[in-house]
């Protein structure tokens, strides 16, 4: 498994993926929906696995002494370290924003402890449509990128517009750190066992799938 993982970080990595990491200074634009910053994350994600495909990455991994179930689980924890090292980065600079006596976000959340909890179950639920409906057919990967993608579009407009018209959203969780922490934190805690939940599932429906398909 230590090789495989390596394998992905050395063949697979998309450069992309490093590059969109900056993108979590967009965190210090004043009213921009952030959980934009996380659709660049799935965005490199989806050109990781497109130049895999025109790559041939998946024939040359099937040629050597592995499983299929291992080749799945590498790709989910490449995955899991890429989306965490996007939240880990854009943390200090929602810190940074934080620091300064700004208005708050008229486009949506603010970047808070709430929104990072939140913007976990986003990738969660790109995990599950995106990963479940690639392995069913590696070469389709537009189209699993397009479900994907639909899905966290969807969410970013109910999650943005839940803070104009949701009470509870509005005067508890759209609020500058540390007021109302403990709501903040319960969604943060929740967004976490969400999203590994939902990873978790599209993993194993990811290794049914891949496993049936003949090459």
């Amino acid at each position: 498994m230590d090789n495989l993982l390596y394998k992905e970080f050395k063949l697979a990595m998309h450069p992309t993926s490093l590059i969109f990491l900056s993108l979590s200074a967009m965190m210090l634009i004043p009213n921009y929906p952030y959980y934009v910053t996380f659709f660049y994350t799935s965005l490199g994600i989806f050109f990781m696995c497109l130049s895999g495909r025109e790559n041939n990455d998946i024939f040359y991994t099937m040629m050597l002494p592995v499983r299929k179930k291992d080749i799945v689980k590498s790709r989910f924890l490449f995955v899991v370290v890429i989306q965490l090292a996007q939240v880990l980065t854009a943390i200090p600079f929602a810190y940074i924003r934080s620091l300064y006596d700004l208005p708050g976000n008229q486009v949506g959340i603010d970047a808070n402890t709430a929104f990072f909890g939140l913007s976990f179950l986003m990738m969660g639920l790109f995990n599950l449509v995106f990963f479940t409906k690639y392995y069913k057919n590696t070469d389709k990967v537009g189209i699993a990128f397009g479900w994907g993608s639909l899905v966290m579009t969807v969410f970013m407009i109910i999650a943005e517009a839940s803070v104009h018209i949701v009470p509870f959203m509005k005067n508890y969780l759209d609020t500058k750190d540390p007021n109302f922490i403990e709501y903040k934190l319960m969604v943060l805690v929740v967004g976490i066992l969400v999203y590994s939940v939902l990873t978790l599932v599209a993993y194993k429906n990811s290794v049914r799938s891949f496993e049936a398909l003949d090459f």
